[in-house]
């Protein structure tokens, strides 16, 4: 284990939280926009992405290692994947939309801007956590340096 380890968890967590808010920006910067992408000959409109994270090593034997080893560190947070939110579109009457169709609905995307906000406020005040957490680590390393003098 190395004095280090404390510091590049909450790296880890650090970078994790700054894409998942990255992420979020652009479901609201694209809340309103009917033409993101092209299917079948027919505009979509944008689909709400999310973040996946998952432990940096997720293996049985790597967590039986170290509870045999009584070293219960983690190894921080990882992102697996950016998906796609599978809920359908919004349906609104707008007859003079130019993305409307024969009935005069047009597709909005499936972006609720009321859950993009908590799940930024989430993300920020995760943020937050960890550089408290990496403040809290640096200021223990420092006075240990102090101990030798």
């Amino acid at each position: 284990m190395s004095i280090f380890n404390g510091m590049n968890i909450s790296a880890s967590a650090l970078t994790a939280q700054r894409l998942r808010m990255d992420v979020i920006s652009s479901n609201m910067a694209n809340a309103d926009t009917t033409r993101a992408e092209l299917v079948n000959g027919e505009w979509q409109p944008y689909r709400r992405k999310m973040v996946v994270m998952e432990p940096n090593s997720n293996s049985f034997s790597k967590y039986l290692n170290q509870a045999m080893d009584n070293n219960k560190t983690g190894s921080g947070v990882k992102i697996s994947r950016i998906i796609e939110d599978q809920t359908p579109f919004q349906l609104v009457f707008q007859p003079d939309h130019p993305d409307a169709n024969d009935e005069g609905y047009v597709q909005l995307p499936n972006v609720d801007p009321l859950k993009e906000m908590i799940d930024l406020m989430s993300a920020t005040r995760s943020y937050e956590a960890n550089v408290t957490s990496l403040d809290a680590h640096k200021n223990l390393l420092l006075k240990a340096l102090e101990i030798g003098r």
